[in-house]
């Protein structure tokens, strides 16, 4: 019984974490890009700088999902907490 509710509970933790980063990952990336757009319409000679410094802050940003999708599959199947 005590097995269960532990594997029951690191389900429930790993798809909170992938949902909860996922949500902040797009948050993120909509406010980096539109500060990016505004940034391009205030001054357009700077586009470039702009979009690639926006192409790395928007890697930066995806990163955390991936993260969180690696210790959510760690506590499904290679589960610590379980002996």
């Amino acid at each position: 019984m005590e097995h269960a509710i532990i594997v029951a509970a690191s389900v429930v933790a790993a798809a909170l974490a992938i949902g909860l980063a996922a949500f902040g990952a797009a948050v993120g990336d909509g406010s980096v890009t539109a500060k990016a757009i505004e940034g391009i319409a205030r001054q357009p000679e700077a586009k470039n700088t702009i979009l690639v410094n926006m192409f790395i802050s928007v890697g930066l940003i995806e990163s955390i999902p991936i993260i969180a999708a690696v210790i959510a599959l760690a506590l499904v199947f290679a589960n610590p907490f379980v002996h």
